[in-house]
């Protein structure tokens, strides 16, 4: 009998990430696979999903403004909880770290459904950096019935924690895979990326920085000092910044303050998954505190600076293709500064492998959920 796989999800990192997965169970006839979405990004989400033509069976769309983590994952408990007992699946797929996924993984365990956690055993180390997802990981890690970690350095994080190894297994990650798929789409259908063209032309023969920044542990003065240093590189007449601001008002009422009515800088609404992987092509380099992004930027060869304390993706900074800088304003505008001014170490970074994949993650994926 075909197995029945339940993916749930809710960000747009999520969707973009298991996206690839679900096309793979979809086309596979050992699966029926069924999805549930939280809604936790509601028009993020919505815009992969379009592209990525998934309609979801069951969309609970918990979003409320201003409410608490621990409101988002009672209701997330109890209404993934509701979507379990209907679908009754053999398996959960989670992917990631954030309140769905800790609380999807949890109401199949309540139900003793296995979870299979795509993207396991990323660690920073510190369960403060990054808030809250560094816990869920953990939380999601200590009962995964199927640990699917991007690389050796994300199994071994299992293994240290007394997972059973024979659970971990290593898949490289999907956002390789989706990275691909929009790559050769785009090329198929150029106006699904078009959207960008004013801007290419606006800023033709500069060099554009793309950039993007939304860590709840980066809210307050940590935005204040990336503000300041977005504000010094684009002083400089031979770049501009591109920058599709997070729609949480910790970050635009910041960013609007600082960055508004200068020449070099574009602030601009959201992208859905095709513009930004357009934006990630014409980059020369990338500015970030995003987890996907430190491993989406080094497959089309562009450096990335990370601007957080902590990474729980150190495969990136271990093989050169991303840089921590955190959010004094002093390194940011000093390590752009260097790989705009230093040909050698922009070519050290560009072409530094890229640790996160071969873009035939889901496959293996699909093989493990076979049996």
């Amino acid at each position: 009998m075909a197995r029945k796989i339940l993916s749930v999800f809710g960000t747009r990192p999520e969707a973009i990430k298991l996206f690839p997965l679900i096309h793979a169970l979809e086309r596979d006839d050992r699966f029926v696979s069924r999805t549930c979405i939280s809604a936790q990004h509601r028009g993020m989400l919505d815009q992969v999903l379009a592209i990525a033509d998934i309609a979801p069976d069951h969309d609970l769309d918990l979003m409320t403004p201003g409410q608490t983590l621990d409101e988002l994952t009672a209701r997330a408990l109890t209404g993934i909880g509701r979507v379990l007992d209907t679908e009754k699946p053999d398996w959960v797929v989670v992917q990631g770290d954030t309140t769905t996924v800790m609380a999807g993984a949890l109401a199949a365990y309540y139900r003793q459904i296995p979870v299979c956690h795509v993207e396991a055993g990323l660690r920073s180390g510190d369960i403060h950096h990054p808030w809250p997802e560094e816990v869920n990981r953990k939380v999601v890690g200590s009962f995964a019935a199927l640990h699917c970690a991007p690389t050796e350095t994300a199994a071994a994080a299992l293994r240290r924690e007394n997972v059973d190894p024979e659970s971990v297994h290593v898949t490289g990650n999907t956002v390789i895979d989706a990275l691909h798929w929009v790559t050769q789409r785009i090329e198929r259908e150029p106006d699904l990326a078009s959207g960008l063209a004013e801007l290419e032309r606006r800023f033709a023969g500069k060099r554009i920085i793309g950039m993007t920044s939304h860590r709840r542990e980066n809210f307050g003065e940590g935005m204040r000092g990336i503000a300041d240093a977005v504000k010094r590189i684009a002083a400089r007449p031979d770049v501009a910044v591109i920058f599709p601001v997070h729609l949480n008002p910790n970050v635009r009422e910041v960013m609007n303050a600082e960055l508004s009515g200068l020449d070099n800088v574009a602030l601009i609404e959201p992208l859905d998954y095709p513009h930004f992987a357009r934006l990630l092509d014409i980059s020369y380099l990338m500015l970030s505190d995003s987890g996907g992004v430190q491993e989406e930027a080094p497959a089309l060869g562009k450096p990335v600076l990370v601007m957080r304390e902590t990474t729980e993706r150190p495969e990136g900074v271990e093989a050169g293709t991303a840089l921590l800088v955190g959010t004094d304003p002093d390194r940011i505008v000093a390590e752009t500064v260097r790989l705009l001014d230093d040909e050698a170490a922009y070519a050290a970074m560009a072409r530094a492998h890229n640790p996160f994949g071969d873009g035939k993650s889901s496959d293996r994926i699909s093989d493990l959920l076979a049996g």
